[in-house]
């Protein structure tokens, strides 16, 4: 297996291009070298820790989420939210180019990151991480989740294991993940003196709220689309 190398270019008019390389390791898709040499405090496991965290400071001095983000937001401290800028995705699959606000690019950008950060919450997100869709929309998140939760399942199906076609434990991630974001911009106001890293929490934390409810409907909305496999 290979390395997994994602690439994010954020561009606002007239200034230079901010260049992003993330590399995840092939098993366990979890980021390499992308934690800096001298941590700041806010970093710290204890500094605003999320009220859910299984981990020990004794073990894990820094967040291992938040010590991921350091070398992000540092790098955006001239961009205000709603400033509109260019961003560029490249994978191994595709290249993806959008025009949109600072706040939404980064908010995809930040997701990736928080999936393969090494917060135990946020592992679950991994395989997403793997087949990164740059700039989702709420409705290919959706699809996306369900997809990878139910697949989950079937593996545990295989293994001889309870699978929950429910999504209840779908649910409970997401509402862990609340918590953790919570959390997360807490520290940030410490990190940042502007709102688009913020802000892009926020715009995660917003679908993470919104997604346990709008799945039940989303899966609704679609069944059409499965016919095929509905009819006799």
């Amino acid at each position: 297996m290979k390395n997994t190398v994602i690439q994010y270019y954020f561009r606002k008019r007239n200034n230079p291009r901010e260049e992003f390389i993330f590399e995840l390791a092939a098993a366990s898709l979890e980021l390499i070298s992308n934690i800096p040499a001298h941590p700041p405090a806010w970093s710290d496991l204890d500094f605003h820790q999320c009220p859910n965290c299984p981990l020990d400071i004794a073990c894990h001095p820094r967040c291992p989420l938040a010590v991921n983000l350091v070398n992000i937001v540092n790098r955006f401290e001239d961009l205000i939210s709603y400033d509109e800028i260019r961003v560029d995705v490249k994978t191994a699959e595709r290249c993806i180019s959008q025009i949109t606000t600072a706040q939404i690019g980064i908010s995809s950008m930040l997701g990736l990151v928080i999936a393969t950060s090494g917060c135990p919450h946020a592992a679950f997100f991994r395989p997403m991480a793997r087949f990164h869709l740059p700039l989702a929309s709420k409705e290919e998140t959706i699809f996306r989740a369900t997809s990878m939760y139910l697949l989950a399942q079937y593996f545990l199906k295989k293994a001889g294991r309870t699978a929950d076609l429910e999504l209840e434990g779908l649910t409970r991630i997401y509402d862990n993940m609340q918590i953790v974001n919570m959390a997360i911009v807490e520290r940030l106001r410490a990190a940042t003196k502007t709102d688009s890293s913020i802000n892009a929490i926020v715009i995660l934390d917003n679908h993470a709220k919104s997604l346990p409810y709008a799945i039940e409907k989303f899966l609704a909305d679609i069944r059409y689309l499965f016919s095929p496999f509905l009819e006799n």
